[in-house]
């Protein structure tokens, strides 16, 4: 029987995000730099956002920039002398402080600080998907509402990387209810940082370790995420 989640705990969750409209999302997809965002903040009925851009060499960070500034999602860019600070180290050898303002209605943010995600560390952006890593006031049960909640009014594709107890309880959540090949592939992905950002180990080298296919490795951690979720 599964262990209930103690009173008072909530949870520290990391998603995996792609929404429509979003400039982080087209100007990252097929470039080698990324963006950590810092923080998004509404003036004048607009979203302004501070951002890190970062890249193995300026040349990439050059080329993140032009396109931020050439995008159409975006309104103003403008550089900023001092880095945002953060406790996240920043990948890549190079990095730049923006600030970009852009249109309210294509930010996500409102959408899951309404609901109460709050974000515990910087949003990372690379490869066309934000990772946020928040914590939630909520148990798993009602958190797969308050997800698909945002995946209808964002029309966002949302997946559940990691879920942990965020303070006062054992870790991860009890995985009890999880089928014994679930379990195995979930607990394996975490020792082997398949979580972690930037991934340790991909999903090829976890299925090879544990004897099966790429797609039966994603179809356990699929499964075995929904149950932890309450929602399988």
């Amino acid at each position: 029987m599964d262990s209930p989640q103690r009173p008072g705990t909530g949870l520290r969750v990391t998603l995996d995000i792609w929404h429509p409209d979003c400039w982080t999302l087209s100007v990252t997809e097929e470039r080698d730099g990324g963006l950590l965002g810092h923080g998004v903040y509404t003036i004048d009925g607009a979203a302004t956002g501070r951002f890190t851009a970062y890249g193995e060499t300026s040349a990439a960070i050059e080329e993140l920039i032009a396109a931020i500034r050439a995008s159409s999602l975006t309104d103003s860019v403008w550089e900023t002398d001092r880095p945002h600070a953060t406790d996240t180290t920043v990948p890549g050898s190079a990095s730049r402080s923006l600030v970009v303002r852009y249109e309210i209605d294509n930010s996500i943010n409102d959408a899951l600080v309404s609901r109460g995600f709050i974000p515990d560390e910087p949003v990372r952006m690379h490869g066309g998907r934000e990772y946020w890593t928040v914590i939630v006031d909520t148990d798993r049960e009602t958190l797969g509402e308050r997800l698909d909640a945002i995946r209808e009014t964002k029309d966002a594709e949302i997946r559940v990387e990691d879920i942990a107890v965020a303070q006062g309880g054992p870790g991860v959540l009890p995985t009890d209810d999880l089928s014994e090949r679930q379990r195995e592939a979930f607990e394996l992905a975490r020792k082997r940082d398949y979580y972690a950002w930037p991934r340790e180990v991909n999903a090829v080298e976890l299925a090879d370790e544990l004897g099966v296919s790429k797609a039966t490795l994603l179809e356990h951690l699929r499964k075995a995420e929904a149950k932890l979720l309450g929602s399988d």
